[in-house]
């Protein structure tokens, strides 16, 4: 108990004075203030080191900012207390700070709340105690809901956010930049979505340009963590190199179309172990999945999919030639997109995104000569208004099937489209 309460002590330092952290604006911010009126728990889920707990301290310091009482305000994190209870942990709290759940409003923030064996149950008791006195706000590195039954258990508690890595217009927050109008500094802003892309959107990077350094940084804080660590300890994986394997295949390769049987063969394993292992990967967050677009759902199911790695390999994103440098842009901006959808035919006409509203929105991503076949034989399958070429650096407007294509340089496409 002693542990408990000098990690309470260290991780609640505005029970003792002033407190203030070290943020920059997030988009997904003002939704998460938007929530926090409601009496459900709000939960914060994302990748490892993309700045879940700098806006859980954001919250803390709003509140106080808007009168909380600071003492109660309880953050802490179960990444280093993995056996440790809820209920104890409240205990502990209520006597250290010499207060009461059942008096006044608190605001209770616990990271990495998925490390713990049964949280779902254990959230669920405090949420139905104290709903009405207590605002709970969570995270988990990985998915939430990525065991059996999770969702069900807290169904109408729990309004799930996701903190991706920074967007481009983050990160020229980050960097102070000043991109308006975009015209006027269009060379600069080539040039920053260069270092950009090297950052790979996480936070800590920003400002990194050292091949050695982001090498250790990808491996050793994110991928290592997760596949090694994080991963196993939850599902009590059985073969974490096989795991590794496939996640490497995907990294050096972003974009496959997977055919899982196929895969399946090759690695020696069943079908049904690789399709859980890619299932995995996804909700740690660790890949991205595109399904073959198609206006009916039950077709999409049934197609093969597509994967990019959200955080790829070093050896990758440095390399020099053209080939390389053409995966790494469209793994980029297929992430920045967070796309959901591509398009191929039995043709292999091909168009690399696909978003939908309420019509479909084809987006082809080019690394260099302009080719406009996948989104012709798009127009003339699907009803569309319009058609964009994401580009390296070209701008122009073509001509399709009587439609414009607008092509336009990545930079300009994120910051104004």
């Amino acid at each position: 108990m002693a542990q408990i309460r000098a990690a309470l002590a260290e991780l609640n330092p505005w029970w003792k004075g002033s407190f203030t952290v070290d943020y920059r604006e997030r988009e997904l911010y003002p939704d998460v203030q938007r929530f926090m009126k409601y009496p459900q728990m709000i939960a914060l889920t994302g990748l490892r080191r993309v700045g879940k707990t700098t806006l859980m301290l954001k919250l803390v310091e709003d509140s106080i900012a808007q009168g909380f009482e600071p003492k109660s305000i309880l953050y802490f994190s179960f990444d280093e207390f993995r056996e440790t209870r809820t209920r104890r942990l409240l205990t502990e709290y209520e006597t250290l700070t010499e207060g009461s759940l059942d008096s006044g409003r608190h605001l209770i923030l616990l990271d990495e709340v998925q490390k713990l064996d049964d949280w779902e149950n254990q959230l669920k008791a405090v949420y139905d105690r104290y709903r009405t006195k207590v605002k709970i706000v969570v995270s988990g590195s990985e998915s939430l809901f990525i065991r059996k039954g999770s969702r069900e258990t807290l169904a109408g508690r729990l309004f799930e956010f996701k903190v991706g890595p920074l967007s481009f217009r983050e990160y020229l927050t980050f960097k102070n930049v000043t991109y308006k109008p975009v015209g006027l500094y269009e060379r600069e802003l080539a040039r920053l979505f260069g270092e950009f892309v090297l950052t790979q959107g996480f936070p800590e990077l920003v400002g990194v340009k050292d091949r050695q350094v982001i090498r250790k940084y990808l491996r050793d804080s994110i991928v290592e963590k997760v596949v090694f660590r994080d991963l196993p300890t939850v599902l009590k994986i059985r073969d974490v190199s096989l795991l590794e394997s496939l996640l490497n295949i995907l990294m050096e390769e972003p974009g496959q179309l997977v055919d899982v049987s196929k895969l399946a063969g090759e690695m020696n394993v069943s079908r049904q172990t690789l399709s859980s292992y890619l299932m995995y990967l996804e909700q740690a967050f660790l890949v991205r999945k595109l399904y073959n677009y198609s206006p009916s759902r039950r077709k999409v199911e049934r197609k093969l999919r597509k994967y990019y790695p959200t955080v790829m390999s070093a050896d990758l994103l440095f390399s020099s030639d053209d080939l390389s440098k053409s995966k790494v842009f469209e793994c980029t901006i297929v992430n920045q997109l967070q796309a959901e959808f591509f398009w191929r035919d039995p043709y292999k006409n091909e168009v690399d995104v696909v978003l939908t509203n309420r019509r479909p929105l084809p987006i082809e991503i080019k690394y260099g000569r302009v080719d406009l076949g996948g989104l012709q034989a798009f127009a003339r399958r699907f009803k569309i208004e319009k058609a964009y070429v994401v580009s390296d650096s070209n701008e122009e407007t073509r001509k399709l099937n009587e439609k414009t294509v607008s092509v336009v340089p990545c930079y300009k496409f994120l910051l104004t489209a």
